[in-house]
């Protein structure tokens, strides 16, 4: 088992399930999480066909200003 490096996201922010890019089997967690004060990758690897790939989330920047102000 893998332990998910989330940076600063609560566990409960990490996406879950998120379809395999290559097999559509679904995932559990992210393997690992990097994050920017507008962004967020996150580095899937799929334990059924072997398959690793990276997504990326682009926060509004409203959001971003936010989680700035509450740090």
């Amino acid at each position: 088992m893998t332990a998910i490096q989330s940076g600063g996201l609560p566990r409960f922010e990490l996406p879950r399930h998120n379809p395999c890019a290559q097999c559509g089997e679904p995932i559990a967690a992210p393997e690992w999480v990097e994050e920017s004060s507008s962004s967020a990758a996150f580095l899937w690897h799929c334990w059924a066909c072997g398959y690793k790939f990276e997504s990326v989330a682009v926060f509004r920047a409203e959001e971003a200003i936010s989680a700035r102000l509450a740090a």
